[in-house]
């Protein structure tokens, strides 16, 4: 038998209250999405879809790591091509003082003077060499070495190649006796003939080296963003959908406290019965 009158019991009360602590505990939810942007927030909201995006945002920051060392290895290589592409521009004076020491009709006097712009020349080569460096790597030294980079989470690597030969030949050239035309002939064959076609080939190797690391970093940029994208599905709150939803269980919440305060009164209906 139902407690329809009673000071004690007050079931229409019980009804109102439960259904205002559920409306608060959506309206908590709500809430917190509102704040924070996300649907999942903690193992709480949802432990199975929290622990895919733990794990996907730890993937997520392993791509940044690993472009960030690309980006880095770029520089590198891009200061590598800076200094070899200063001494094949140089290489252009160069071959033009050779040619002047290997002409027989010039006088002594003229020759020393070419061949100290010849030496100024091959000393400023050395130079740009030395002082193609980035964070402690240069690869042009006659004692670089190769730089790996790690190219993808699965621990493949892409390669910038030591140019060793660039500077070891520039030292070659910069020891090459020019006294004579006959002398200054066989350094066009010989030294500088070996250091053009060297600095040739280390801009080619360099160039399509960073090309790679700069297609393997647009593409992890790419994937990066496809992943987070991916991340945010499965966290983001739709936050028009939770504002219509906030309102809404605002409204909810006044109509639950007013039902409750109502509720609460009806015991008081009783003590009309004892009034005379």
């Amino acid at each position: 038998m139902s407690l329809n009158n009673s000071v004690f019991t007050n079931p229409s009360a019980f009804t109102a209250l439960r259904s205002l602590n559920k409306i608060n505990q959506r309206l908590d939810t709500t809430q917190g999405r509102v704040s924070t942007g996300l649907k999942v927030a903690s193992s709480l909201d949802d432990a199975s879809a929290f622990a895919v995006a733990q794990g996907i945002r730890a993937e997520v920051r392993a791509l940044d790591s690993v472009i960030q060392g690309l980006n880095n290895s770029k520089a590198v290589g891009k200061v590598a091509v800076a200094g070899a592409t200063a001494v094949s521009n140089l290489m252009i004076d160069i071959r033009q003082k050779l040619t002047e020491l290997a002409n027989s009709s010039i006088s002594a006097s003229q020759r020393t003077i070419i061949r100290r712009d010849f030496t100024e020349l091959v000393s400023q080569a050395a130079n740009f060499v030395s002082n193609a460096t980035y964070n402690g790597f240069a690869l042009l030294t006659s004692n670089a070495q190769t730089v790996n980079t790690l190219s993808n989470l699965g621990g493949d690597q892409l390669s910038l190649t030591a140019q060793t030969n660039v500077k070891i030949l520039i030292n070659s050239l910069a020891a090459a006796t020019t006294t004579t035309a006959v002398n200054a002939q066989s350094v066009i064959v010989g030294q500088f003939t070996n250091l053009e076609t060297t600095v040739a080939q280390a801009l080619g190797t360099l160039g399509a080296e960073v090309r790679a690391l700069d297609l393997q970093t647009g593409f992890l940029e790419e994937l990066r963003d496809t992943t987070t994208i991916g991340l945010g599905n499965i966290v983001d709150a739709d936050l028009a959908r939770e504002s219509a939803k906030l309102t809404s269980q605002q409204i909810q919440q006044e109509l639950s406290v007013q039902t409750l305060s109502i509720a609460n009164t009806r015991p008081n209906t009783i003590l009309s019965l004892f009034r005379g």
